[in-house]
């Protein structure tokens, strides 16, 4: 293409996900066992994962969405209640506080670090007439400010419940993002560290809320239901509340089970690959801001690697950015697009786009790129040389 320094043979995707034979040999024992939906690997999944993440108890559902929406039913979320959360976040984080009937009381970010601004908490809550909790966005895999939110909470008496979808394996102050609020809800969406195509987790360390969790998310139908086609089973059940269908089958936690083992290994290559990234855009950092590490001994897990792009000095937008690296046969996106831009929230309450300002200003110049195991290290340079070439060719 003219006036493009280079462009890549084949398109470079934003995110792919890494299978490999083993996942595919347990799908298959899976599906030749007999056993495809909630069962015994789902209960092996469970308990793998909550000993990993350090957590008491875990409990397996088909979506992050679905574990944010049973963690908020089981800390008793009612009708007219209010959560504190971010509008830089994902559609999820909103609609689920929605599904029961509460309002969400939307917090701006830190400028840095995009998660929720503690030091803002304090003065939503004054305006709050009935608050139930705080939920937390671990942005792109960093922790938000784990500390000021537990005393915060501690303080109103709020439950804390973790949208922790872009984590694992995240740390804050060396502990594993799902050992610390009282609900930590992740995802194995098809991009995450790991997946199980589609698929979530809920850990927590309170017994009752993970019981109530369990019962909701098949029916509301007594404990183990799932035993009613085994052996030690039996056909008797009792529903105890209107529950609802978000159990993990068997066949997504087959897949869970080698990805789990894989976490480790996947992280570091994650971390590898914006360790490169990093190291070579501070020689752009008249154009481009890179992302901050965790510092101390907390863990990023680099999920996504967010650039801002400094605007002023550049003759195009976040948009045009976009579509350049695309020309350069790179996919990039946007992460995300805050909650109080998008047309029901603003109608349902009234938002303005500069209600939230920081939200606002970050999101015009953001720009995640690719980062996931599969990339090679040419892939790696086609990146680097692509957003390079875009910011000295549109240089102002």
């Amino acid at each position: 293409m003219p006036g493009i320094a280079s462009v890549r043979k084949h398109f470079l995707p934003f995110a792919s996900p890494s299978v490999g034979e083993e996942e595919i040999a347990e799908v298959v024992e899976t599906l030749r066992g007999g056993w495809l939906t909630t069962g015994p690997r789902t209960r092996r999944f469970e308990e793998q994962f909550a000993e990993y993440v350090g957590a008491s108890f875990a409990v397996a559902v088909n979506s992050c969405t679905a574990a944010l929406h049973l963690a908020l039913d089981a800390i008793g979320t009612t009708p007219g209640d209010e959560v504190i959360t971010t509008p830089m976040t994902f559609a999820a984080t909103g609609e689920v506080i929605r599904y029961l009937g509460a309002t969400p009381v939307f917090v701006d970010i830190d400028p840095v670090s995009m998660n929720i601004d503690p030091a803002q908490i304090a003065t939503a809550l004054d305006r709050c007439q009935r608050p139930r909790a705080i939920l937390p966005v671990h942005i792109a895999g960093l922790a938000s400010d784990l500390d000021a939110i537990t005393d915060i909470a501690a303080s109103h008496g709020l439950r804390i419940v973790e949208d922790a979808a872009h984590t694992l394996p995240t740390k804050h102050n060396g502990r594993m993002i799902g050992s610390i609020g009282d609900v930590s809800c992740f995802s194995f969406y098809s991009t995450k560290t790991m997946t199980t195509g589609e698929g979530g987790m809920a850990t927590t360390n309170d017994a009752d809320l993970a019981e109530r969790m369990r019962i909701m998310s098949l029916h509301g139908i007594s404990k183990d239901a799932w035993k009613r086609y085994t052996a030690q089973g039996s056909w008797y059940y009792e529903i105890l509340a209107p529950g609802y269908k978000y159990n993990m089958p068997d066949i997504m936690a087959a897949l869970g089970l080698v990805q789990l083992k894989r976490v480790e290994e996947r992280y570091k290559r994650r971390a590898d690959i914006a360790r490169q990234y990093t190291q070579a855009f501070t020689e752009l950092n008249d154009f481009v801001e890179t992302p901050p590490d965790a510092t101390g001994n907390s863990q990023h897990a680099w999920h996504l690697y967010i650039l801002k792009l400094h605007l002023e000095k550049l003759s195009i937008d976040r948009d045009a950015f976009i579509e350049e690296m695309k020309k350069r046969n790179i996919g990039c996106s946007v992460h995300f697009i805050p909650l109080h831009l998008h047309p029901y929230y603003r109608d349902q309450f009234g938002f303005q786009p500069d209600d939230f300002p920081n939200a606002h200003a970050v999101y015009r110049r953001i720009v995640s790129l690719p980062i996931y195991p599969r990339m090679t290290d040419g892939d790696i340079n086609d990146v680097i040389a692509a957003v390079t070439d875009i910011c000295h060719t549109h240089a102002k």
